[in-house]
This record gives structure tokens, sequence and C-alpha cells, in this order.
């Protein structure tokens, strides 16, 4: 296949590949930053044989902005991140392009100055997205953006992706994307990876 002509799936990571991570002792949900905290999450294996299988090539994009915050370093998201391709590797599926934004708007206490800005590339932003077709020649009119937010449909939306929500039977809150604007509405949804892997070859 030339330039343009593969199809792909670009994956948000925290809620949508693993699970977030929650501290027993305050209850403070957050996501993962080291690899003994990766938890894969369930039907994501599954679903993503599906895909790989129908011929879908993978990226992953994801906002990490807890350096900008002074939660964690760089070098940690980039080994979380590289550990996770390497999960993923051991049942077959390969992860072609990984893109992190580090920055946010107003970053926090001891967070990296040079990562505190506005920026085109932080989801609902297409940039990560954007970068990812251009890497790997995704085709847009047959490739995804897969996600568990409304950022994440956003984006997709932007970077004229057709976009798929992992819709949890408990993430209550995202109810109104179903039904809502158009600019927001998935174009297929399913409560894990799996059932959104079938709906999207169903597509």
């Amino acid at each position: 296949m030339g330039i343009g002509e593969v199809k792909g799936i670009i994956l948000d990571r925290d809620g949508t590949l693993v699970d977030v991570v929650r501290d027993e002792e305050t209850g403070a949900i957050g996501v993962a930053f080291h690899p003994a905290q990766l938890r894969i999450l369930p039907g994501v294996v599954d679903g993503l044989v599906l895909l790989r299988d129908a011929g879908f090539v993978f990226a992953m994009a994801t906002n990490q902005p807890g350096p900008a915050k002074g939660q964690y370093s760089g070098e940690a998201v980039r080994r979380t991140n590289d550990a996770l391709v390497a999960l993923l590797a051991k049942d077959g599926i390969a992860i072609a392009d990984v893109r992190a934004c580090l920055h946010h708007p107003s970053g926090g206490p001891g967070g990296d100055a040079s990562l505190v800005r506005a920026c085109g590339c932080r989801k609902p932003k297409s940039g990560l997205l954007d970068d990812a077709i251009a890497a790997l020649g995704l085709d847009r009119t047959t490739s995804w953006m897969v996600g568990d937010s409304t950022s994440d449909i956003e984006a997709g939306t932007t970077a004229r992706l057709r976009t798929a929500l992992v819709f949890a039977s408990n993430r209550c809150e995202l109810c109104p994307l179903r039904s809502g604007p158009a600019s927001l509405r998935p174009t297929v949804h399913g409560a894990t990876l799996r059932d959104v892997a079938r709906a999207i070859l169903a597509a």
C-alpha cells in the first residue's frame, strides 16, 4: 500500500487501553506513571487482535500533563509507554507509533516550565493525531480515533477521522455523547474495546 492507503486505529491510553490508578489511602484517581501500575483493561487484547487481523495498524496518542504539573517526569511517561508497547507486543499487537503530549496550559508546582504552554498537540486539538497520520501514511477516510472521553472524540473529528468511544457502563457522564451534538457524537461506541472493535468492523 502507498502513502495514504493505510487504514489505522489511533488509540487513547488511559481508560481505553489501561485502567486508571486508584490510591487506596486517599481515594485519588490518577494515571499510570510506572510500568508496575499498568493494568490492561478487559477486552483490549481481544479487540486489538480483531482489528489487527482486519488489516489495521495501530498508533497511540495520549495526553500526559504530569511533567508540566510537577507530578512525575517525562522519562516516567516514556518508560511507562514503552512498557505498555512491550506488554501488547507479547500478545502479537504492534503499536507502530506512539505520541504523548506533555504540555499543560497552566502547569503546577515544581513542573517543567518548558512544558507549560498552550500547544497544538494536546487533545482535544488534533496535533498528536495529525502527526501519527503523517508518520504512518494513514488514509483518514478509513482510519479511526478510539478513546474514552470527549477530548478524544473532538480530536478525532477535527482530524477528519471516524471516531469510537469506549463507553463503560459506569461512565454515566458520557451518556450525552451518544445523542449529543454531531460534532461530539462518536461514529460507534461500545462497553469495551472488544465491543468497539466489532462495531468498527461492522461500520
